[in-house]
Order: structure tokens, then sequence, then C-alpha cells
């Protein structure tokens, strides 16, 4: 047997393999797409018990994994923020690794593991983060007067057998819904509450169908007609007509929401104070410097739609999403079959009771 030549090519493979991180690594960004097999359906695990921060163990400062929320898929969200992690590792001096994952739920999960120590999140799972003592909010994307504001829309064909709002919500069972994460602002969140349970429509339950994921996946459901509506925003519609102008074309919007509360950038609580303020300053000057450098940075934050940069904010600046969670809480609870009325009246003091300690958790701007 002729052994010699395979086993060279094999241990040459091993070799290339095992020094491909140590490339990525040495150009600032290490790419850390983690595999996660689906979990088999449970019941819901009851909440953790909060961490209090002065007990949570010192955080590591050889690298921070960074927390990607899906866009398209994986390795796009990643390569839209490596440029932005990329300028962070050479201005911090430590490695950044992207921590991308193909939903919510799975990034939701790798928080909860204490995985990641850096993410920009919707505001729902930002909310959760720091409520349980996780992260805290260090910075958010500047708007600008003027400027249209971001807000979630539903999609429509324009040569399908819907086309307006009021045949949408007249029989909402005649048609499939294609809509985001339930940890999604635009996606769930916000067209649950401002649109479809004021009208007694439970966007779970009440359509024919329903097909969850991505906004980009959404829209491409929509206009390839595998379903008759979608939840998505205006930020992520303007991406998809760039990347998709013959499906895009194919779309119209009929109905949008107010602003939803804005998505945050947090870090690991236990971070030490000085580092959690290098990194809100890196965040906070990036694009806004002059010279062949300032241009490349904002071409970066064009590209991540945050075309103004970012402002410095803290804990507090969750409490429009906490006050729209109450909102959502109380109109599920409006809206359930309950055994008798002791039964609601219990889940209502429980959501107040929970809005609460929200609100004095968040307000001390932690």
């Amino acid at each position: 047997m002729k052994r010699g030549p395979r086993l060279a090519a094999a241990l040459l493979a091993c070799a290339c393999w095992l020094a491909a991180p140590l490339l990525a690594a040495a150009q600032g960004v290490v790419q850390s797409t983690p595999l996660v097999a689906p979990a088999a359906p449970t019941a819901p695990a009851a909440p953790a018990a909060p961490t209090a921060p002065d007990r949570a163990a010192p955080v590591s400062l050889a690298m921070i994994r960074f927390g990607v929320l899906p866009l398209g898929g994986t390795v796009e969200s990643r390569a839209l923020w490596t440029p932005l992690m990329a300028d962070m590792s050479r201005a911090l001096g430590i490695p950044v690794s992207a921590y991308s994952v193909p939903s919510y739920e799975e990034l939701d999960r790798a928080i909860g593991r204490d995985e990641i120590d850096m993410a920009f999140l919707s505001a729902k799972m930002a909310l959760d983060a720091v409520m349980q003592r996780r992260m805290k909010v260090v910075a958010q994307i500047a708007r600008h007067p003027g400027v249209p504001e971001h807000r979630a829309v539903l999609l429509v064909r324009k040569a399908g057998p819907l086309n307006t709002l009021e045949g949408l919500l007249a029989q909402p069972e005649k048609w499939r819904l294609a809509r985001g994460d339930s940890r999604s602002v635009t996606g769930f969140v916000v067209p649950q509450s401002q649109l479809f349970l004021p009208r007694n429509i439970e966007m779970e339950t009440r359509f024919r169908s329903e097909f969850v994921g991505t906004h980009q996946a959404t829209a491409l459901a929509v206009a390839n007609g595998d379903a008759d509506v979608a939840t998505n925003n205006t930020t992520d519609l303007e991406r998809f007509r760039q990347q998709f102008p013959v499906e895009a074309e194919r779309l119209q919007v009929v109905w949008q929401s107010e602003p939803p509360p804005g998505a945050p950038m947090v870090v690991r609580r236990n971070y030490p104070p000085e580092f959690q303020a290098r990194l809100q300053h890196f965040l906070t000057s990036y694009g806004k410097a002059k010279g062949a450098r300032g241009e490349a940075e904002r071409e970066v934050l064009k590209t991540l739609r945050a075309a103004y940069g970012y402002v410095a904010v803290d804990d507090s600046a969750l409490l429009p999403e906490a006050r729209l969670e109450h909102q959502l809480g109380k109109q599920r609870a409006m809206a359930a079959a309950w055994v008798n009325e002791a039964a609601r009246e219990q889940r209502l003091q429980r959501i107040e009771k929970t809005y609460a300690e929200q609100v004095e958790f968040l307000g001390a701007g932690r």
C-alpha cells in the first residue's frame, strides 16, 4: 500500500486547518460561527434567577466575542460587521470574534450561556439581556432630524390576491403570513401590538399558515409567492431593494408603524468600567474623524444603516421597549381565554409587577 503521499496530504490539510484561526486572529477579526444542533421541543423553562452585577465573575479581556443579529444569513451578517470589528480590534488592541448565528433564538441562547461579550441587538433582546443582569447598554444608532425614521411595515405583492390592508384585516385566516421571530421588534412585537391585537387578531393563530424567518427571508417569501403578507421594516426593505431589485419591484407596503424603540449596542456588565468607557468612546467617535480614515469609517456605517454613527446611552434607553412590552402583555392578557376572571387578574398583576421592576432598574440609568 502506498501510504506516503496520502499521509503527507492529510498532514498538510490538518496543518492548514489549524493555521486558519491564527491567520484570522492576526488580522484582528476571528471568524467564530458556532454550529448549533436543533433543540428538541421542550416545555418552556422557568426564567433564571437574576445575577447581581457585583457578584458576576470578572470577564476575560483576551478577546471580544461580538454577537451579530441575523439579517439575510450568517455569512452576510458577519460580512457587514467585519470592517467595524476590525477597526475596533485595532483601536482596543484585542481580537474581536464574530459570533454569527442564523436565528434570534440561537443568539439569545448564546447570551444566556455567557458566550457573547458584546452585541447589537433588537430592543426586545436587549431588554431581556439587561434585566438578566448580563449586559448593559452603551450606545444606540444616532438619528438625524429630517431623515425618515426606522419603522415596521407590512408587505404584500402588487399583483397578488391580497393588495389592501382592509382585505388582510377582514379575513386574516385566508392568508399566509411570513413574520419575524417573537424577539424581533419590527418583525413581531410592533405589528402585533400596534395593528393586530387591537383588532383581536393573534398573529400566531389567526392566519392560514405562518413562516418565521429573517427580514430578507420574509420579503422573499412574499415576492416569490410563498406567502401573502410579511412583516418587515423600512431599513431592511431598503437593503432588500439593493440586493434583490427584481423581487423588490413586486412588493408594496400596505401599513407602517409608529417609530419603534431603537436597537442598542450592549456589552457585558462585568467588563471593567474603564474598558466599558473605551468601548463606548470607540463607538461614539467612529466615523467622526476627518480625512481618509473618517471617510472609510463613514462608508462602513452606511452599510450598517447607521449613517450618523452611534450616540452614548445607558440602560434607560430601553424604557420605551419596556413600555411596549407592558402594553403588549396587557393586550394579550385581555384577548386570551381564561378559566375565570381571577386567573386573568393574576396575570395582569404579574405584568404590572414585571413592568414596575423594569422601570425601577432601567430608570436608574446604570
